[in-house]
């Protein structure tokens, strides 16, 4: 059986504060975008994992997908299975594809095998893997708060406009991201200001990584500013980086961008 994990964008990034635990509180808009891995589920003798498409770092036997088989395996009397991932979401891109890869196995292994699960226990189940990783159970836009694993739907719909995501030969360590983050409450909510037409999210809507990350990154900032150049109703980084992305209101192509990064349309 085969799944299709997709990838997302933050709309809007606020970190509101460190807790305790240490993690952020935080604030976003999660959109899911059609950039798609593979995945792969066949039952098997052994239980294996390998994979094709874009290097995924990292011991095999250490893969998201096995971590989420053996979550479900402590409830579960499961069948070994074979798993094949075939990447092509770009990683450390801020694109959230590892969390979507576990959630889409999970849904899989559903599915394949007629586990009856809820889609609140499935839920469940991801929160245990990632902040994000729920996100792609239902993957519907959503109000992300605290660690970015509780959620309020939101009524956002981008199709009538081409998404361009631009992805630079850029890798960014989640841990480097917050060094110069400065946790602070946001002013106005999040959930409030997505509801403005597009055209004003450029005054209002704001990641808070982008600042240190385009202090270290120039070329970042460069294709940020491309996008608006050419047109862009709104443009921003994804997450913590490296990717970009920009919303226009008609089709376009960005070939001086095509030049050393990969550039994905109409996602």
């Amino acid at each position: 059986m085969i799944a299709f994990p997709n990838a997302k964008i933050n709309i809007g990034l606020n970190i509101v504060r460190k807790r305790s635990d240490g993690y952020h509180d935080l604030e976003t808009v999660f959109y899911p975008v059609m950039i798609k891995d593979v995945l792969e589920v066949v039952e098997d003798r052994e239980l294996s994992f390998n994979s094709s498409g874009i290097a995924v770092p990292g011991r095999p036997e250490d893969n998201i997908c096995l971590k989420a088989y053996k979550l479900l395996s402590h409830d579960i009397k499961l069948p070994p299975v074979k798993i094949h991932l075939h990447k092509n979401i770009p990683i450390g891109a801020g694109l959230g594809g590892g969390s979507a890869d576990a959630s889409f196995f999970i849904k899989l292994m559903n599915e394949k095998f007629t586990l009856g699960l809820s889609i609140e226990k499935m839920e469940n189940y991801a929160s245990q893997l990632g902040a994000d990783c729920p996100f792609f159970i239902r993957n519907q836009p959503v109000y992300a708060i605290e660690k970015g694993d509780k959620f309020e739907n939101v009524r956002l719909d981008l199709s009538g406009y081409q998404l361009v995501l631009v992805m630079p030969d850029i890798h960014i360590p989640t841990s480097a991201a917050f060094r110069d983050i400065s946790p602070s409450p946001s002013t106005k909510s999040l959930k409030d200001l997505i509801k403005n037409n597009i055209s004003e999210w450029k005054d209002s809507i704001s990641n808070d990584f982008e600042p240190g990350i385009m202090k270290h990154f120039p070329e970042i900032l460069s294709i940020k500013e491309s996008l608006y150049d050419a047109g862009a109703v709104y443009a921003s980084m994804s997450g913590s980086g490296s990717s970009v992305y920009g919303i226009f209101n008609a089709p376009v192509k960005l070939e001086e961008l095509e030049e050393g990064n990969r550039v994905f349309y109409g996602v």
